[in-house]
Formats: C-alpha cells, structure tokens, sequence
C-alpha cells in the first residue's frame, strides 16, 4: 500500500467540494488508521477494481453530511437524512471518486468504480480488521469528513 494512492482522492476532494459547497477544504495530516464503524456517521463505500483494488470510505458524522448535502441544496436547510439527502451525499462520494479516478488514469493506473453504497450498521460494514490511509478534511463551518483509502 503506498501513500501516493490517497493523493488524487485528497486532489478530486478539494476540487469538487470547492466547485459544489463553495468551501475550500483544508486536508489534514495522513495516518494509518483501523476503520471502525462509528454510529451517528454517513458510510459510503465506494469499491475499486483494476490496477488499484480496494475500497474509498467517506465517514461522515450525521450532523455535518447534512450540513452538507444542505451547501449542495444551494442553503436549503435539511434537516433529516431521508433518501434525498441520501442521495446527495452519496453522489458526492461518486464525484469525488469517479474525478480521482481520471486523475489516476492520467497518471496511467486504469481502475473501475462501483456505484457508491451507504452504509446504516456495523453488519454492512464488513470493514473488518483492516487499516486504511485516512485522512480527514475540514470543512470550514461545516466540519469534518474523513476519506478512507483501503487497498487489498
């Protein structure tokens, strides 16, 4: 596992968090960390196959996703994470994703994504015992959200 594969997920967050919630985020320092299920969080978990196989995690606590998802409504305040904002919130995985993709492809790693898949309990999880590069961006008055890298 090498250090350099979070770098176009921390790129493709910083781009389309600043272009969707008009945010700049500020990164914070990488670590290896276990990935743990945590309740109160937004889970998405997004798989990658080809050159790089693994899985992206975005943990999200409850409060600052809808936060969020409310930036991404244009200031319309959500309130509850229905299937609206569900949505939202996973596709912002997707975009973050699907951008760090091409970003590795332009640097010649070829992989697939699968269509992003949130998570309500630690069963789904299916994290395991397995340790991520995790790094956790801060949202300016929005909060933080952590991106998980997870490489087989």
């Amino acid at each position: 596992m090498k250090a350099e594969y979070i770098n176009p997920f921390l790129e493709s967050a910083g781009i389309v968090l600043e272009q969707l919630i008009n945010v700049r985020p500020v990164p914070g320092r990488l670590a290896i960390k276990e990935v743990k299920f945590a309740e109160e969080h937004v889970w998405i978990k997004i798989g990658m196959s080809g050159q790089m196989q693994g899985d992206i995690v975005f943990g999200i606590h409850e409060q600052v996703a809808l936060k969020i998802v409310s930036a991404m409504m244009g200031g319309f305040l959500v309130t509850q994470m229905d299937d609206m904002a569900r949505s939202a919130i996973s596709e912002l995985g997707n975009m973050i994703s699907g951008n760090a993709s091409t970003i590795l492809s332009n640097q010649g790693i070829r992989i697939d994504i699968t269509p992003p898949r949130l998570i309500h309990s630690k069963e789904e999880a299916e994290f395991g015992d397995k340790k991520a590069f995790t790094i956790p961006i801060q949202l300016e008055q929005i909060g933080e959200l952590e991106i998980k890298v997870l490489i087989g």
